[in-house]
């Protein structure tokens, strides 16, 4: 699966500070991931999703088999 990162946390005001201390993922990782420079392992995108989560963050299904995000808390 697909984590859309970036959308993910400006869909709950985070900034990657912020989402690296939710999720214990090193900053420079989600830069790095975010900026397409590398490709996280797959426990680092469980950690990820398991911050953004209870932040109101749900993954989504999109056609062609990548994941979108939406705000399910406001």
């Amino acid at each position: 699966m697909r984590l859309h990162v970036s959308p993910a946390r400006a869909l709950v005001g985070w900034s990657q500070d912020q989402l690296a201390a939710a999720s214990q993922v090193a900053k420079t990782t989600i830069a790095n991931f975010e900026a397409g420079k590398r490709t996280p392992y797959d426990r680092t995108l469980v950690d990820l999703q398991a911050a953004l989560e209870p932040a109101g963050v749900e993954l989504i299904p999109q056609n062609g088999g990548g994941a979108g995000v939406r705000l399910v808390k406001p």
